[in-house]
């Protein structure tokens, strides 16, 4: 790939201006000479290495990660494309956050990522660096790292799995998985109609095919400019999942040679981009904590109030599940991808600014949209506005979020009676209980899950519907947390409040039997108590007791932000530089 295709000048580095030169280049130092010598014991001649940008290939697959499980070949893939640009690749293994298994929510270890991500890139001798993710918190947690180490980098999206099946059916994981669970509870599937469904709903490797958080943050990647064009939707198992793989490669070397950096491309118009394109995704409503804790580590200030200004400037044009109605990823992909989706907004984007390949706008230049049912045109959105709503009122001063364009519209200004759950288990264990006198007017309320709570603020924010309610028909209600919930799930769920209730936030005042009022329209959320009697309940209130007493629990007690500045830690958050280190 030539040089010219770079960031806001035409540099170019000489060898000896590589930062690998540090560890390999350096003739009459005794480490030099060490370092050298272990690389033989590698069996790497000097030939190989000496003078070449070092790329660091960072990957994420394990064998229990199945959106990840293909990423040991694309590593090789990734490595061919370095090698055929005249880099050296090397392959780190890092942490594998795997939505599916990781308890209780890989979102505690996002930040552990990060800080490994970081550290990596620093420590040893990295020219640039080749991100391997997609599994929901592994695009953010690689993307924070990088920007924090500035290394010049680029991003390999995982990828979508293939559409699930099942009896003629099209199924969208994590969508179909909830929606079905609730029709077996419902009594309107078997036990072996479930257990054939089980087989169908995810049939390849890579991330939910559906518009969920994984889908979300690799477009956001994407369209922040750390992915070459077209990257985040390319299904897992297609051909041009592994080219593009491999062209990742191969503009790595080139970022190396022109020290092209994370701090030039994740600027304050980038990341408004960025936000305007989840919204006109219909994107998770995860991506608006993932994205103000990138901004964060790339020092663009970013609030919830950005979200919801630009929600009232941009319409949801993608139709895809849950936010759409009927298509998913591959569909999306076989649509134009996001370049077709970002030649229809182009007039609310920054097509100036630069991308690891370019300019943005020059990959946007002549693109098609192949299926204007897929991939809507302004003129008949999904919806009018953004898919996700900002919330403010006394029950979260700090502000709650809402995907109102996947819930029941009759809900969007519902006022209804709180039944109050303490924390999951007991919600799990007594939600059936016809003590308790639930209808389909109830506002389901569960705190004791944000980001200390939880820890780690699972996805619990879908409460479950009643049984006794599914099987009269009632498939949404209004339910609020301090939780998080999958971006594959949908429903009246009012989610992300803070401040959360373990630190005291108004939700750990709420109780059964008062007065909720939400109004999407509005942008409100009220708890219909007089302040007189909030105060009175503050008063009685104990802090619960702390879940961790050793280890890295500690430390994310200790560290870990409110939801509203992106569930960050405070001592990387915050501004400062670190040094290289001194390699010689």
């Amino acid at each position: 790939m030539s040089t010219d295709r770079r960031g806001s000048d035409n540099r170019r580095l000489s060898p000896e201006q590589l930062r690998s030169h540090q560890w390999y280049g350096t003739e009459g130092q005794l480490r030099t000479w060490s370092h050298n010598a272990r690389m033989r014991q590698l069996g790497y001649e000097g030939e190989e290495y000496e003078g070449r940008p070092v790329v660091a290939v960072l990957n994420t697959w394990s064998d229990i990660n199945p959106c990840h499980v293909h990423l040991r070949e694309r590593a090789e893939a990734v490595k061919r494309g370095v090698w055929q640009a005249g880099g050296f690749p090397l392959e780190f293994p890092v942490s594998t956050l795997s939505e599916t298994y990781q308890k209780p929510t890989p979102m505690l270890y996002r930040n552990l990522l990060a800080m490994e991500t970081e550290e990596l890139l620093r420590s040893y001798p990295v020219d640039a660096a080749v991100l391997l993710g997609g599994c929901d918190k592994s695009t953010p947690a690689l993307l924070m790292g990088a920007a924090s180490a500035d290394v010049p980098a680029i991003f390999v999206p995982a990828g979508p799995m293939l559409p699930g099946h099942w009896r003629g059916e099209t199924l969208g994981s994590g969508t179909d998985m909830w929606k079905y669970w609730d029709e077996h509870r419902a009594g309107n599937l078997t036990d072996c109609e479930l257990r054939e469904l089980q087989g169908g709903l995810a049939r390849s490797p890579g991330h939910c095919m559906t518009m969920g958080t994984a889908s979300t943050m690799t477009a956001a990647a994407e369209v922040l400019g750390m992915t070459l064009p077209g990257a985040s939707s390319i299904p897992a198992v297609d051909s041009a999942h592994e080219r593009m793989a491999a062209a990742s490669g191969r503009r790595a070397v080139d970022l190396a040679w022109t020290a092209l950096r994370p701090s030039e491309i994740l600027t304050p118009e980038a990341f408004e981009d960025a936000v305007t394109t989840v919204l006109g995704l219909g994107g998770s409503t995860n991506a608006v904590i993932h994205l103000i804790a990138m901004a964060g580590r790339a020092g663009v200030p970013l609030s919830l109030d950005d979200f919801d200004r630009v929600a009232r400037t941009v319409p949801v044009l993608a139709n895809v599940r849950p936010g759409g109605q009927t298509y998913l990823m591959e569909d999306f992909y076989f649509a134009g991808g996001l370049p077709a989706f970002l030649s229809r907004i182009t007039d609310l984007l920054h097509l100036e600014r630069p991308t690891v390949n370019g300019r943005l706008g020059e990959q946007v230049v002549g693109v098609e949209v192949h299926n204007d049912d897929v991939i809507r045109t302004r003129t008949n959105p999904v919806a009018a506005e953004g898919g996700v709503a900002v919330l403010r009122g006394n029950l979260c001063p700090d502000g709650a979020v809402i995907k109102h364009i996947a819930a029941e519209p009759r809900l969007l200004k519902h006022t209804g009676t709180a039944v109050v759950f303490d924390d999951y288990k007991t919600m799990q264990r007594t939600i059936n209980d016809p003590e308790l006198g639930i209808t389909a007017d109830s506002v389901l309320v569960l705190r004791g899950s944000g980001p200390k709570g939880g820890p780690g603020m699972p996805e619990y924010g879908m409460l479950p519907i009643p049984d006794h309610l599914l099987k009269q028909g009632v498939r949404d209600m209004v339910r609020l947390s301090d939780a998080r919930m999958s971006g594959t799930s949908y429903g009246a769920c009012v989610l992300h409040i803070a401040p959360e209730s373990h630190v005291g936030g108004p939700l750990a005042l709420v109780r059964s039997g008062d007065t909720i009022t939400l109004d999407v329209a509005a942008r409100s959320l009220q708890l219909d108590v007089s302040n007189d009697e909030l105060e009175r309940r503050r008063s009685d209130w104990t802090p619960p007791v702390e879940r961790h007493e050793r280890g890295y629990g500690v430390l994310y007690n200790e560290q870990i932000t409110q939801a509203d500045t992106g569930c960050d830690f405070a001592f990387l958050a915050g501004p400062g530089t670190v040094a290289d280190p001194y390699a010689s």
